[in-house]
């Protein structure tokens, strides 16, 4: 079974056509243009939805979706969450890059292998990516996803190492 991941939202209609006005992460727009294929939950099941054409305005995407013509036709959809197949993210990952999911719950090293906490969410302050780590006294501490602090990150020894600078983790 296929396991899926959201990608943006439909926030509302666009026009007259069917054309739907898409939210979504910062810095996704050119992924978001990419995909020819989304997926919108329903009950029990996801239902695919080819995309005709899609086109950045003004902060959002503008999908119009094979099939939807009109806006009664796309307003049962307004407020649903848009979803791509994990493997589709995956294929467009840089060497570097992870996803979410796969960061939380990694065990915390400094440099020299004390281990100092684990990953127990990840956020966005609108310049970076920043860990939330659980640290060995039970605090939670915020650390700046920059390659000068996160020196590795081994998903397959569930593991990252971090540049430990003073004050970062108590």
């Amino acid at each position: 079974m296929s396991k899926f991941i959201s990608v943006g939202k439909i926030l509302n209609f666009h026009g007259i056509q069917g054309e739907a006005k898409v939210g979504f992460s910062k810095n996704q727009q050119n992924f978001l243009l990419e995909l020819d294929k989304i997926y919108i939950k329903s009950v029990s099941e996801y239902l695919p939805f080819k995309i005709s054409k899609s086109r950045i305005h003004k902060n959002f995407a503008i999908m119009k979706f094979e099939g939807i013509n009109s806006i009664d036709e796309l307003l049962p959809y307004k407020g649903a969450l848009l979803f791509v197949e994990e493997t589709t993210i995956r294929e467009k990952l840089e060497e570097d890059e992870f996803l979410i999911d796969e960061l939380v719950g990694l065990n915390v090293f400094d440099t020299g292998g004390k281990k100092l906490g684990f990953v127990v969410g990840v956020s966005n302050n609108g310049a970076t990516d920043l860990l939330s780590v659980k640290t060995n006294s039970k605090k939670i501490s915020l650390v700046p996803f920059v390659k000068a602090i996160v020196t590795n990150v081994s998903i397959k020894e569930k593991k990252i190492t971090i540049n430990n600078l003073e004050g970062l983790l108590e």
